[in-house]
């Protein structure tokens, strides 16, 4: 009696399509700057906390679970207070002073200019991770080629260095996995970095200038019009994404000069 033996497969798991999926990504470049340049305008916290209510109240769009926004965030979370502390020592003083040592003065006026810095900080990143979250590195190179019109052969020099990232990540682990198995990764932390840093420069610079020749060898430095395998189009989601992008900008200015906190940066 013979048995058969059956195999299964298992079948990649693929994560479901969401709105911003099927979103051009230079519409994605044009919202990103829509949520960023208009908040330079001023300075204050209103706007920015509404900016940011808003971005997180969508980030469902995005197709990101919220563990996954916090680990994506984290990065800003941590820089942004930073900038915030930068403020409020050094800002310029106005209303009460609450203390005042060598150069650094803590005020009224330096405790906003913390607090909308802080709050501006998230605001500017937070449109950055939710509309580049998912956004393969060759639909994007598509794009940028066939909806922006730019240069095939810078389009193609960048999607290049963009698919070595990964490699670069990977060597620096091999070289950690390497000096512990000698014994020597374990001390000395900022000396191992700096050797480790050079050693991965030789790696980019070796990688970079082979993959360089290989790409002009194929022809991709030609002057010829290039043809593409496939298509990158806009559809009736991305005039949507912009007019959301516009939208949440007046909708958060707006609150700002409705609250009174509106500050020009020039004034």
């Amino acid at each position: 009696m013979s048995v058969a033996l059956q195999q299964t497969t298992i079948a990649p798991v693929r994560r479901p399509v969401v709105f911003l999926d099927r979103v051009n990504p230079v519409t994605k470049i044009v919202a990103a700057v829509i949520l960023s340049v208009p908040l330079f305008a001023s300075i204050d916290w209103v706007s920015a906390l509404v900016a940011v209510v808003i971005e997180l109240s969508l980030f469902a769009l995005a197709g990101l679970r919220f563990t996954e926004l916090v680990r994506r965030i984290a990065p800003v979370l941590l820089f942004a207070p930073i900038a915030g502390i930068s403020m409020l020592l050094y800002g310029e003083p106005g209303g009460t002073v609450y203390a005042s040592f060598w150069f650094a003065t803590i005020s009224d006026n330096s405790i906003q200019l913390a607090i909308a810095i802080t709050l501006r900080v998230l605001a500017l990143g937070l449109p950055t991770i939710l509309l580049f979250a998912r956004v393969d590195p060759t639909e994007l190179a598509d794009a940028l080629s066939q909806v922006a019109k730019l240069p095939s052969r810078f389009v193609l020099g960048v999607l290049a260095g963009t698919r070595m990232i990964g490699l670069f990540l990977e060597d620096w682990r091999s070289m950690e996995l390497a000096r512990r198995a000698r014994g020597v990764g374990d001390s000395g932390t900022i000396r191992r970095f700096l050797s480790m840093s050079f050693v991965l420069l030789v790696f980019a610079v070796r990688r970079g200038t082979k993959l360089a020749v290989a790409m002009e060898a194929r022809g991709f430095g030609s002057s010829i019009t290039r043809t593409w395998a496939r298509p990158s189009q806009l559809g009736w989601r991305d005039p949507v994404v912009v007019i959301a992008a516009l939208g949440i900008m007046a909708i958060a200015l707006g609150a700002a000069v409705a609250a009174g906190t509106f500050r020009f940066i020039g004034s």
